[in-house]
């Protein structure tokens, strides 16, 4: 979908997604010592502005104007970008970058994945959630195409240099009609290997 189909899906819902936080970020973020994030492709700035919230001085980079525009309504303490996270370049570091539900394929993935790692500060977290392909046959929900739905196998072979914190296929209760259900998600942490090189 492009930004103007996305545009399109967000004016359809008062609010497209939750108004809190992804169940993941807030079990393993809750505690975090704050520092400077980045949340690509946010949409409404869920995450980012829970993070912010705690402390975070957070940047949102989305490409549907809709949503950012409901992002910048949620909080004035989020740095709201419109751009394609595809093209968006940054001159700064960042001690956490979020990448939560960015279903592409893969060659389009892995870019925007090696940008992000290539931003992280020293020690620097790259933070990553989104619906596995187990999910089509075993889960709840989420996109039905199997070429952008993510692989925890293939993915980690793109944390090369980074040290990994977490990796795993883990399940996110959806609410439904009646119950719950269950959905699967790929979820991969991986830290910055911090210069430790001794002086002489």
């Amino acid at each position: 979908m492009n930004s103007t189909e996305w545009d399109d899906r967000y004016r359809s819902s008062d609010r497209l997604w939750s108004r809190g936080p992804n169940i993941f970020v807030e079990d393993r973020l809750a505690t975090r010592e704050p520092g400077v994030g980045l949340d690509l492709a946010a949409g409404e700035g869920r995450n980012a502005v829970w993070l912010a919230e705690r402390g975070w001085t957070m940047t949102a980079v989305d490409f549907s104007e809709v949503a950012v525009s409901r992002g910048r309504s949620a909080s004035s303490d989020v740095e709201f970008v419109v751009a394609d996270v595809l093209a968006w370049q940054s001159d700064r570091s960042y001690d956490l970058v979020l990448v939560a539900y960015l279903h592409l394929v893969e060659g389009q993935l892995r870019s925007v994945v090696s940008k992000a790692k290539s931003w992280l500060s020293p020690a620097g977290e790259i933070f990553l959630i989104g619906h596995d392909k187990s999910n089509i046959d075993h889960g709840h929900g989420g996109p039905q195409v199997p070429e952008i739905l993510w692989d925890l196998d293939g993915m980690l072979g793109w944390m090369e240099g980074l040290s990994i914190i977490e990796a795993q296929v883990v399940r996110r209760p959806v609410e439904v009609e009646g119950g719950l259900e269950t959905a699967l998600d790929t979820l991969i942490r991986a830290r910055a290997r911090q210069d430790r090189t001794e002086p002489v």
